[in-house]
This record gives structure tokens, C-alpha cells and sequence, in this order.
């Protein structure tokens, strides 16, 4: 249920709303919202934004395609800003970009973290997926579907266990790269992020 006394609506009646993909915890897009928007966002399970330009209701992805499936709503502590988290059908820009956010200045702190890689590459394939790039391998791996994923896991992950057979740290290296990336691209296929996988291996290694 949501609180709406605790939601501070400006004074035209608006809230700044933060999309963030569930999955990638990329920052998507941020909007507006009116509390009948915020109202059918609950209705539809999908986001609906109040329009300042148009001063209309606009249903994200109505025409385009590209909607943006509710995950959860959480509201910051001042009250006067919303964080929706979704499952995005494609691009959340106009421009058919998978963010409406570009770096303009310095980089991700978290490059200092040896497994940062593996965040940049969720962050990655999540962006193929939602732009579908003419010519990407990932868009070629989201576009044949789960089967064709699942055959390239099996297949590298064969290649893996050939190359440590073999005792060749070079071709293990090289496998092992293939395995996690085709492991990453169908977990973006099934929607279940990264962060739950490492929540059960934190699970796991504290019994």
C-alpha cells in the first residue's frame, strides 16, 4: 500500500520519479509524476508519468513498445522523490537509447573493485538488449532466444572443462571469459539479476 500522506507533491501537484532497471541498477530515465499517475502505475504494474510538456497523462512505452514493468516504489527520505525500480521492454530514451543518462564527467568509482568488470558487462548486455544494435552478437544471442543462449552455456561451458583438462591456463582463461558472458546474457533473458546470484552465494558462505 502506498503511504500518500508521506509523499510531498509540489506545487503542481507533481513528484520527480528516478526509473532504475532492477536487474543492471542502471539509472534509466527521470519523470514526473501526478498522484493519477502514480495511481494507475499501481493499476497497470507498469510506470505512468505526468507529461509537463504535453500536460497529459503519458503511459511509457504505450506506443513504442517500450514499457517499463514494476519491480518496486521506494520513496527517499525528504518524501519528495520516488525510486522506481522496473523490468524494461526496451530503450527508455526518445532516442532509442537504453538510458537517457550520458557520462559527461569522470568515472564509476566502483572501477576500484576488482569484479567491477562484471557489473560494466551486466550493464552492457542490458543496454543490447534494450537497443537491439544491427550487427551486436547480443542482440544476435536475444534475438535467436533462450535455446540458442542455452546452447552457447553448454557449449562453452564443455569448452571450459576441455581447456582444464588440457592444463591450459591460456584456453581456460579465454573459456572461462565465454562462459561468464554467455552466463550473464541469460540471466538478463531470465530477469533474474546478478545481485541474487551473489545474495546466494553470501547466503551460502555464511553457513
Amino acid at each position: 500500500m502506498i503511504a500518500w500522506e508521506n509523499i510531498k507533491f509540489d506545487e503542481k501537484g507533481l513528484v520527480p520519479a528516478i526509473v532504475q532497471d532492477a536487474a543492471s541498477k542502471e539509472v534509466l530515465m527521470m519523470a514526473y509524476m501526478s498522484r493519477e499517475s502514480l495511481q494507475q502505475t499501481l493499476d497497470k504494474g507498469e510506470t505512468v508519468f505526468w507529461s509537463r510538456s504535453r500536460e497529459e497523462l503519458w503511459h511509457k512505452g504505450a506506443t513504442s513498445g517500450n514499457t517499463q514493468k514494476v519491480v518496486s516504489i521506494s520513496l527517499d527520505c525528504d518524501g519528495d522523490t520516488l525510486l522506481i525500480k522496473v523490468q524494461p521492454a526496451g530503450p527508455a530514451c526518445h532516442r532509442d537509447t537504453y538510458t537517457c543518462f550520458d557520462t559527461i564527467y569522470g568515472q564509476d568509482t566502483s572501477m576500484e573493485n576488482r569484479f567491477a568488470i562484471l557489473s560494466d558487462l551486466e550493464s552492457l548486455i542490458a543496454k543490447r538488449d534494450a537497443e537491439r544494435p544491427e550487427g551486436a552478437y547480443t542482440t544476435y544471442l536475444f534475438e535467436k532466444g533462450v535455446d540458442k543462449i542455452l546452447k552457447k552455456v553448454g557449449e562453452e561451458a564443455s569448452e571450459v572443462i576441455i581447456a582444464a583438462k588440457n592444463r591450459d591456463p591460456e584456453e581456460l582463461r579465454y573459456e572461462a571469459s565465454d562462459l561468464l558472458y554467455h552466463l550473464l546474457v541469460l540471466l538478463r533473458e531470465q530477469r533474474l539479476p546478478l545481485d541474487e546470484v551473489l545474495q546466494e552465494l553470501s547466503r551460502r558462505h555464511k553457513k
